[in-house]
C-alpha cells in the first residue's frame, strides 16, 4: 500500500483552533446527551434539563453524541457497529461495495486489509506521544505526527520513511469505541481517492489508535477560517475543486445498494492533499443506510448543528438526503467564507443558511453573500450557478434536494464552464492600447513566494 498524503491539521495555527470541552450533559428522552462546545464565544450552560423542543432552539455549532449504554471493552461480548450484542448472530460477508450490517467486533477486524499495530510500534513512531508533535486535538481525542517504514510499516525515525497520522483515542473518551470500531468498519473496506486512506490500528488493552495517511494542507475548515501567513484565502477554483472533490466521495459512499450514511459532513472532516485533492475523513459517526422497501433508518440524533438536517434533527429519521443538505451547507461556507454558525456575528446573522437564503436567487444581491477575500476573481454566471445548487441542497422537502450524483455532474458543469471562459479570455488576448509614456520602462518583477518546507516534496 503507497502512502503519498495524509490525515492531519497542520502545526501552525493550532494555538487558536476550537478546542473541543465536554460541558456537561442533559437529558434528552432516556438518552443521556453530551454537547461539546465548538468554539470561543459559543459557549451554552448544559446543567439543567430540556426538551426535545428546546434543545433543537439551541442554535450553535456542536456535536451531539449519545452515550452507548453497552460495555464495549475489549473482552467484552461482540458488538456490532450500533452497541448490538452479536454474540450468537454473525452476518456473512458480501459481494457489495458496502459492508452488511450488523458485523461483529471481530469480524470486522479480522476482514479489515489493514495492518495491526502494537502500541509500542505507535509509541516509537511518535516519539513517544511527545506534545510537540500533536497535529489537532478533538472530542476523539488527540492526533499525532509519526513516521513508518513504507515497506514494513515499521516505526521509523523522524524525517525518514513516510509521514502519517496517528489519531489516540482518550481513554476515558465518550463512546469513543464504537467510534473507533466504525472507522475500521469503513474505511478498512473501501477506497476511494476521495476518502482518506487507513492504514491502520491498534487495539491493545484500554488502547485504541488509527493510523492515517497524512493530509499535508489540512482540512478545509482552516483554509476557509483561520487566518494568518499559513493559511492563504482559497481561490475561487481551489473552492470549485475541494467542492467537486468532497461531492465525488459522497456519492460513493451513497452509490450502493446498502449505503453508507455518513452523518457528520463538515469542513473539518474534509482533508485536503499536496494538491489540494479533498479527502472524507472521519467515519466515527458513519451509518449504513436503508434497506429493501424502507424510505429511513430510525436513529438517535447523532452529527453537528448547523450541518445536520432539519428533518433528521426533529425525527431522527436518516437518510442519503441528510448528507445532502450537509453538503448544502458547506458549499454554503464556501461561497461565503463564513462558519455555519457564528455567535460572534450580529444578531440575525448567527446561523448562515438563514441569513444568506433570501440573497442566494438574486444576482444583484448574491455579491452581499461571496466571500470578500475572492476580490471579484470569479464568474458571476458561476457564482450564481454554484449559490443556486446550495439552495436546492439545503430544501425543507428532502425531496426536492438533488442526490449527490446530481450534485457531482452539476458542479462537473461549473467546471467546465469555468475552463471555457477562461479558454476565451486567453484566445481573445490583450485588447490594443496606445503606447503610453511609460511604456519604455522594465516593470518589476513579482516576487514569487518562497517555498515552505512543509509542502516541499
Amino acid at each position: 500500500m503507497g502512502l503519498d498524503a495524509g490525515l492531519c491539521i497542520p502545526p501552525s495555527g493550532l494555538a487558536d483552533s476550537p478546542s473541543v470541552v465536554d460541558i456537561g450533559h442533559t437529558k434528552l428522552g432516556t438518552q443521556q446527551v453530551r454537547i461539546e462546545r465548538p468554539a470561543k464565544g459559543t459557549e451554552v450552560g448544559c446543567s439543567f434539563f430540556m426538551t426535545w423542543s428546546q434543545l433543537m432552539g439551541i442554535f450553535l455549532s456542536a456535536r451531539i453524541k449519545a452515550e452507548n449504554p453497552c460495555h464495549t471493552g475489549v473482552n467484552s461480548k461482540p458488538v456490532s457497529t450500533d452497541g448490538t450484542d452479536l454474540s450468537g448472530s454473525v452476518s456473512k460477508g458480501s459481494s457489495v461495495p458496502v459492508p452488511p450490517t450488523p458485523r461483529s467486533e471481530g469480524e470486522i477486524l479480522q476482514s479489515a486489509n489493514l495492518k495491526s499495530f502494537t502500541f509500542s510500534d505507535l509509541k516509537m513512531a511518535t516519539r513517544n506521544f511527545r506534545p510537540d508533535s500533536v497535529l489537532g486535538e478533538g472530542g476523539f481525542g488527540s492526533v499525532f505526527k509519526g513516521w513508518i517504514d513504507e515497506g514494513s510499516y515499521a516505526a521509523a525515525k523522524p524525517g525518514t520513511g513516510v509521514v502519517v497520522a496517528v489519531k489516540r483515542l482518550n481513554q476515558d473518551g465518550f463512546q469513543g469505541h464504537r467510534e473507533w470500531l466504525a472507522e475500521v468498519n469503513y474505511l478498512g473496506q473501501y477506497y476511494h481517492p476521495h476518502l482518506v486512506k487507513l492504514v491502520g490500528y491498534c487495539l491493545e488493552d484500554e488502547h485504541r489508535l488509527l493510523v492515517y495517511e497524512f493530509m499535508p494542507r489540512g482540512s478545509l475548515e482552516n483554509h476557509l477560517f483561520r487566518r494568518g501567513s499559513y493559511f492563504k484565502p482559497l481561490s475561487w477554483n481551489l473552492r470549485l475543486k475541494v467542492a467537486l472533490g468532497a461531492a465525488k466521495g459522497l456519492a460513493f459512499l451513497h452509490s450502493a445498494e446498502t449505503k453508507v450514511i455518513y452523518r457528520d459532513f463538515k469542513t473539518s472532516n474534509i482533508l485536503l492533499d499536496f494538491n489540494y485533492n479533498a479527502k472524507l475523513s472521519d467515519f466515527g459517526l458513519a451509518k449504513d443506510g436503508p434497506t429493501g422497501d424502507k424510505s429511513h433508518v430510525s436513529t438517535r440524533v447523532m452529527g453537528t448543528y448547523g450541518y445536520a438536517a432539519p428533518e433528521y434533527l426533529a425525527t431522527g429519521h436518516l437518510t442519503a438526503k441528510n448528507d445532502v443538505y450537509s453538503f448544502g451547507v458547506v458549499l454554503l461556507e464556501m461561497l461565503s467564507g463564513r462558519r455555519a454558525v457564528d455567535m460572534n456575528r450580529p444578531s440575525g446573522q448567527h446561523g448562515l443558511v438563514e441569513w444568506a437564503k433570501p440573497y442566494l436567487g438574486n444576482k444583484r444581491e448574491i455579491f452581499c453573500v461571496l466571500d470578500t477575500r475572492l476580490k471579484g476573481r470569479y464568474s458571476l454566471d458561476t457564482a450564481y450557478k454554484a449559490a443556486n445548487l446550495a439552495v436546492r441542497c439545503l430544501s425543507m422537502d428532502p425531496k426536492f434536494r438533488p442526490n449527490m450524483d446530481e450534485v457531482v455532474e452539476e458542479l462537473e458543469q461549473l467546471q467546465d464552464l469555468k475552463e471555457t471562459q477562461s479558454a476565451r479570455r486567453t484566445s481573445s488576448g490583450p485588447k490594443p492600447r496606445r503606447r503610453s509614456t511609460g511604456d519604455g520602462k522594465a516593470e518589476a518583477a513579482y516576487p514569487r513566494p518562497s517555498a515552505s518546507p512543509l509542502f516541499t516534496k
